[in-house]
């Protein structure tokens, strides 16, 4: 397989591992080592937040584990099917309120985005790639992981490294193959 397949065309110079990260659906039969992983998240824990609270959390699993299939039994059956095969799953959290006094953290979720962001990127440049998803239940997050009322699971990520797109069914195939597209900068921003 091309590894290089989603790469971004863009009509300004990027930094390469933005035009390099994508969302897969298809892994390889690889794990990714625990060292790796504390790479990433150390990576996100770099990451800029309100007042440097940091107000993320990340609970993960490594394939077959009992933590995997918690993980997995989370998800909407649409991910279940491709997600069998990533090397980890995991549930990206926002803590709610500020530690320091207790007040409603407004900007907590865009802060777990940008720690996202930054571990994307990271595990990229490591040939790892994290595919995002919406599509799972939070509530049985909440209840599988004893989550308390301050903390919001906002999305799942399943991990790996890229693997061949005809292992998976033929929908997700064609999502998988087709060319990486995104609007233009100039339909969502506006210089005053």
């Amino acid at each position: 397989m091309n590894k290089h397949i989603k790469t971004a065309e863009t009509e300004f110079s990027v930094l390469n591992l933005i035009q390099k990260r994508w969302s897969p659906r298809a892994f390889a039969n690889k794990p990714v080592s625990e060292t790796d992983m504390h790479t990433i998240l150390e990576a996100g824990s770099w990451a800029a937040s309100s007042s440097n609270e940091q107000p993320w959390k990340y609970i993960y699993a490594m394939k077959g584990t009992p933590g995997f299939e918690v993980l997995w039994n989370c998800l909407m059956e649409g991910n279940q099917g491709w997600t069998q095969q990533a090397a980890v799953l995991m549930v990206a959290i926002a803590r709610k309120k500020f530690i320091r006094n207790g007040r409603d953290n407004v900007h907590a979720e865009h802060d777990l985005g940008m720690s996202n962001a930054t571990m994307f990127l990271q595990a990229v440049s490591m040939d790892i790639y994290p595919h995002p998803m919406g599509g799972f239940f939070p509530d049985k997050v909440r209840e599988a992981l004893s989550l308390p009322d301050d903390e919001k699971p906002v999305c799942m990520i399943a991990w790996g490294y890229l693997g061949d797109p005809e292992t998976l069914d033929e929908k997700n195939k064609q999502s998988e193959v087709q060319p990486r597209s995104r609007r233009h900068f100039s339909e969502f921003s506006q210089k005053i």
